[in-house]
């Protein structure tokens, strides 16, 4: 049973009840189910009714006594990881670039959920969000399977995003700013790639150029859905590919991606505190960046 403790602080004055606190904890209504039924939500120690008024510095206990919707384990890796921020919950890395955030198959060992397992010890990793197997920076992980949907909610209502650098090549030029507003759909002429598309799903991308040269630009991007493969084939279609990627830049591939997912920004469950981690570049990715600017 996973079990959560919150000493609850009053936000503007606001007067929730347990079950309005709950909605507001993203908690999906069947889970809300489970835990008026069973009484498992008890406030000072004690269950009260849903419709109870919680009070700033209440302890709310949480008892998460049913099944999660969810349960992944995997085998173990044997990579060391790169930990940029943990805690009893969660665990945000930093993945190299190369490596695939999950295994394919139960059999495969080599992602890096795989090496998480490994680092955990006596836990498991569960995944929140993914990132391309050749673009490298941070991945938010639960340590519960029951913290899955509540950031799934984060996802789909934007509280959790992520902001990337990637280097390009100016096929085209480029403006300051912008929005890149274009479907995405599966290429059926390649099994591998995406494509824009009236009939794809929808996709939004948001850069800012951060530095510039003749041939090369700099961008932060702003990732507000996250389509596979979104930033390579919005960038690509814009005439904007990322260096070095095999599948949208027609120019030679020399070397690792230029793409680096640096900063997650999302409210810590069960508080709504929010947590920006920024991760720092690699130093081969940093000297990379350097050489075209």
């Amino acid at each position: 049973m996973y079990q959560k403790i919150i000493t609850y602080h009053q936000e503007n004055n606001e007067e929730l009840t347990i079950r309005q606190l709950l909605q507001k904890w993203l908690i999906p209504k069947k889970w809300q189910h489970f835990f008026r039924i069973q009484e498992d939500v008890l406030i000072n120690g004690k269950y009260h009714s849903f419709n109870t008024i919680v009070k700033t510095n209440d302890i709310v206990t949480l008892n998460f006594n049913f099944p999660p919707r969810t349960e992944q384990h995997y085998l173990p890796g044997k990579d060391p990881v790169d930990v940029v921020y943990e805690d009893d919950d969660i665990i945000v890395v930093n993945k190299v670039a190369g490596k695939k955030t999950h295994p394919n198959l139960d059999t495969e060992s080599d992602s890096l959920m795989n090496d998480v397992e490994t680092y955990l010890k006596n836990g498991h990793p569960y995944m929140v969000h993914r990132i391309d197997m050749e673009t490298s920076g941070l991945v938010l992980i639960a340590k519960t399977p029951y913290l899955v949907p509540i950031f799934n909610r984060q996802l789909s209502s934007k509280t959790l995003h992520r902001e990337y650098l990637a280097v390009v090549d100016l096929i085209k030029p480029i403006q300051a700013t912008g929005t890149i507003d274009l479907p995405i759909a599966q290429d059926p002429s390649d099994v591998r790639k995406r494509m824009i598309s009236d009939s794809g799903l929808n996709a939004i991308t948001e850069y800012e150029v951060l530095k510039q040269s003749p041939q090369h630009a700099l961008l932060k991007l702003n990732l507000l859905t996250g389509r596979t493969h979104q930033l390579r084939v919005h960038l690509a279609h814009e005439g904007w590919p990322i260096v070095n990627d095999p599948l949208y830049n027609p120019n030679p591939k020399n070397g690792k991606l230029l793409l680096f997912a640096y900063e997650l920004t999302f409210k810590e469950p069960f508080t709504g505190n929010l947590k920006i981690i920024k991760a720092k570049l690699s130093k081969d990715m940093y000297n990379l960046i350097c050489a075209y600017f």
